[in-house]
């Protein structure tokens, strides 16, 4: 039986209530047995609330500080501990855990999870920015606290979970996996008229907005490529992406003698988060079965990176170095948001990003400074002025 005691950092989005769902699960099960120290959300109180009263924490944070008094209304008699604001979510972060996800989304998630770092707790890390914004120096200070980084993207967790830990001069290179997202067959002259809805709208996949865009862009797989660098210490030239539309096949590991170990099961986040929650061990919960023979075929294909030039872009960050994937994230995440808010043209996503990468200089990040997240947010902060500008001109010649 899995016992922890957890911490989870956004857990009003789709990831964090797919962890509390989850523990839920395993403990209704007899698989697990969970003690909640710190849940932290955003503007949804409502939920923040139901999730503290289910799971009792010491302490429940809404980031909004507009919403403290509504939340401790919410929490009224409960003897929970009510707070909010930025301090109040890195002090949730920081409290003694055995298991911290950190799910909170976009760059906004950053402090948290450094300071989630410092712990010597496990750190399930779903929040891709703070790998892309900070890769080297937040993995470097998990291990000098004692503790672990375990991804839960699904691309991450599939890789980790057959890749060689102690041997990695074994591996040749990394295979992730995509599913091209919405419009992987939308005709290329159709794709200038594309809307927020039909952007979000993913085949396989239950997904927040932002990242659904993102995967609709690709902009997804290019952050995931990053990631991967960082994470399994490979060189860019070693990892391809390859079109999965059954997203079945998560990502794969090839090996030097020939060999290509791949993690398989059907689209469903509850699994990473499952294999990070009870590492090294399993946990048992009602997980959908996967029927290859219903199935009948899995299909591959290159990525088209003309038609979806985030890709292209990421790479070109990743091989520039220094502080580059921090302004390609700043950018992409201030245009995905602008084209939700209908402000920006689907196709002009990418258009934002590549102009910001050439406007932005991308310094480098000292992966042993003591601040090297306070320089990751300043640039950071540098690069979304500068993508909000560009986003405004093109509005403006609209």
């Amino acid at each position: 039986m899995i016992r922890r005691r957890v911490t989870v950092l956004g857990a009003t989005g789709s990831v964090g209530a797919s962890t509390l769902e989850l523990m839920a699960q395993a403990e209704a099960g007899g698989a697990g047995v969970f003690e909640v120290e710190a849940l932290t959300g955003g503007a949804n109180v409502a939920r923040l609330a139901e999730q503290a009263r289910r799971w009792k924490p010491r302490l429940a944070v809404t980031a909004d500080p507009a919403r403290l008094d509504a939340l401790r209304e919410a929490l009224s008699g409960t003897g929970i501990e009510a707070a909010a604001g930025e301090a109040a979510v890195i002090e949730a972060a920081s409290r003694p855990a055995d298991w911290i996800m950190a799910a909170i989304v976009g760059a906004a998630g950053l402090r948290s999870a450094w300071a989630a770092a410092a712990t010597g707790a496990t750190l399930a890390l779903a929040n891709k920015e703070s790998l892309v914004c900070c890769g080297p120096p937040l993995i470097d200070r998990v291990r000098r606290a004692g503790g672990r980084l375990i991804p839960v993207d699904s691309e991450h967790s599939a890789i980790f979970q057959v890749f060689p830990h102690d041997a990695p001069e074994q591996v040749r290179k990394l295979v992730l996996t995509a599913s091209g997202g919405p419009f992987r067959t939308t005709p290329p002259e159709a794709l200038a008229g594309i809307t927020p809805e039909q952007a979000v709208a993913h085949p396989n996949w239950s997904m927040g907005a932002k990242i659904s865009v993102d995967s609709a862009t690709m902009a997804n797989k290019g952050l995931e490529v990053i990631e991967a660098a960082y994470l399994f210490a490979m060189p860019v030239d070693r990892i391809d992406v390859v079109v999965h539309p059954e997203s079945i096949i998560h990502s794969m590991v090839e090996y030097i003698d020939g060999s290509t170990l791949a993690q398989l099961g059907p689209p469903d986040m509850k699994t990473p988060i499952a294999c990070a929650l009870a590492w090294p061990e399993r946990i048992a919960w009602p997980a959908p079965k996967l029927d290859l023979a219903a199935l009948g075929r899995l299909t591959f294909e290159a990525p088209d990176e003309a038609r979806f030039p985030a890709l292209k872009l990421a790479r070109e960050a990743l091989r520039a170095g220094g502080s580059a994937p921090v302004v390609f994230n700043a950018a992409n995440e201030v245009a995905a948001l602008a084209f939700l808010d209908r402000r920006l043209a689907f196709l002009n996503i990418a258009a934002v990003v590549a102009d910001t990468l050439s406007r932005v200089t991308a310094s480098g990040v000292d992966s042993g400074s003591r601040n090297a997240c306070d320089a990751a947010l300043a640039v950071d902060a540098q690069a979304r002025r500068e993508a909000e500008s560009i986003v405004r001109g093109l509005a403006a010649a609209a």
